[in-house]
């Protein structure tokens, strides 16, 4: 028995399955630190920009060196991206290239100019978030161990979805949603295979930012309470709403592209002083949006204000993510989401409605033009349980996502990161023919 049990174990420690397992835990643990190492220097540098617009509207003159700073600051940028240009913008549609084997990675100057880059716009309170680079970072990191772990090509796709898996996952302290968006976003499967990987990267990442950081996720939102069968006709119209929402924010992501053929460094400089002008107005539009999301939850201003600051933050984060600056949309789109809900909420209560539902329209709100903008569904709605831990109003959420990604569907709008692929692809495509004289 014995014998027949150690010759088991022996064929499972030889299997491919067990490879991938395997890799995968590795690759969580070193693309989970690259994450969490962003994190932390996003955050302190949107931190440093809230801090500096504060000083500066406190004495003017400051302006003078903050002026100067800044075109210093986007041609730093610039001149980085020009060293490696696959670090620029989310790194999302980059890393699905990679695992569709139409693309390929530079692990080490994606992560130095990641982090670097990414830092450098932080400062300056870009409207991006941390959550595409971290995947990026991740499965740069992955990339890293190929060699060494002597992986094979179809194994190193597999070590690229464990390490993009763990970046989400690490990002937000959201290890259930690291797995489903590695396997509905990127690897586009739920085979066995694909399953192993990213649940391997994302659980060990997931560990390694519980110890650093606590078990409490990025988005905590107060307490909830379930939503009547009798005003669930209220989620209908916001679910139309949530998906028009979406697509126009993709429409002007994907205009926004055009900063990034200006000139030199104009681009970017044109995005940093688009985020002195809100930081000095109102420094909440700055970094990703996780103030905004509480903010507009808790029902603290008026319709006109939530509507305003809505449009605010849909242009600061297009001009942001249009100049090619490393960072990421996916914190944005929540934030975006979170504000569409709020001000539909608003609406009704000017109608008459009751104030009860608001936090429970601004959540919907929130995955709902998520889910329009990136076709994630089940990642849009899971995400959104994990984050608020209860899965009370799971219905509704999942109502209003649905309904998004229908009405996006019927928008002909297509996913942000596809068409940001197809647009890479394209672009690659065009530098690798030869001229035609």
């Amino acid at each position: 028995m014995w014998s027949r049990l150690i010759q088991r174990v022996q064929q499972l420690a030889g299997s491919r399955r067990w490879r991938v397992t395997r890799n995968g835990l590795i690759a969580g643990i070193v693309g989970g630190s690259l994450a969490l190492v962003y994190r932390l220097s996003i955050e302190r540098g949107t931190e440093f920009a809230v801090d500096a617009y504060a000083f500066i509207a406190e004495h003017p003159v400051a302006i003078i060196g903050w002026l100067v700073l800044v075109p210093l600051i986007g041609t730093l940028i610039w001149l980085a991206l020009k060293w490696e240009p696959q670090a620029s913008g989310s790194g999302i549609p980059q890393v699905k290239g990679v695992i569709a084997g139409k693309m390929s990675i530079r692990p080490l100057p994606v992560i130095a100019v990641r982090i670097a880059g990414g830092t450098l716009g932080a400062f300056c309170g870009l409207s991006l978030g941390r959550e595409g680079p971290s995947i990026h970072l991740g499965a740069s990191g992955a990339q890293l161990l190929a060699t060494p772990l002597k992986a094979t090509p179809e194994e190193q796709r597999q070590l690229v979805t464990s390490g993009a898996s763990a970046g989400l996952a690490a990002a937000f302290n959201a290890p259930v949603s690291g797995i489903l968006f590695g396997l509905e976003g990127l690897h586009k499967t739920f085979s066995p295979l694909a399953i192993a990987s990213a649940a391997a990267g994302a659980l060990s990442a997931s560990a390694i930012s519980t110890l650093l950081f606590g078990s409490r996720p990025i988005l905590a939102f107060a307490p909830v309470g379930p939503l009547a069968m009798s005003s669930m006709w209220m989620i209908l119209p916001l679910g139309v709403l949530a998906g028009i929402v979406g697509a126009l924010v993709n429409h002007l992501l994907l205009a926004s592209q055009r900063l990034g053929s200006l000139p030199g460094p104009l681009g970017i400089i044109t995005a940093l002083m688009l985020a002195t002008v809100f930081g000095l107005i109102y420094p909440a539009l700055l970094g990703g949006g996780e103030h905004l999301v509480s903010w507009a939850e808790h029902a603290e201003a008026g319709l006109g204000l939530v509507v305003l600051v809505l449009a605010a933050k849909i242009a600061l984060t297009a001009v942001s993510f249009g100049s090619g600056t490393p960072g990421g949309i996916f914190m944005p789109i929540l934030a975006i989401g979170a504000l569409t809900g709020a001000a539909y909420a608003l609406t009704l209560q000017l109608a008459g409605a009751s104030a009860h539902a608001h936090a429970l329209l601004a959540i919907c709100g929130m995955a709902g033009v998520l889910a329009a903008s990136v076709r994630t569904p089940l990642t849009s709605i899971l995400l959104t349980a994990e984050m608020s831990g209860t899965l009370t109003y799971l219905l509704p959420v999942a109502t209003v996502v649905i309904l998004a990604i229908f009405t996006a569907d019927a928008l002909r709008t297509p996913p942000i990161y596809d068409a940001l692929l197809a647009r890479l692809l394209k672009k690659q495509q065009g530098e690798a023919s030869p001229e035609v004289n």
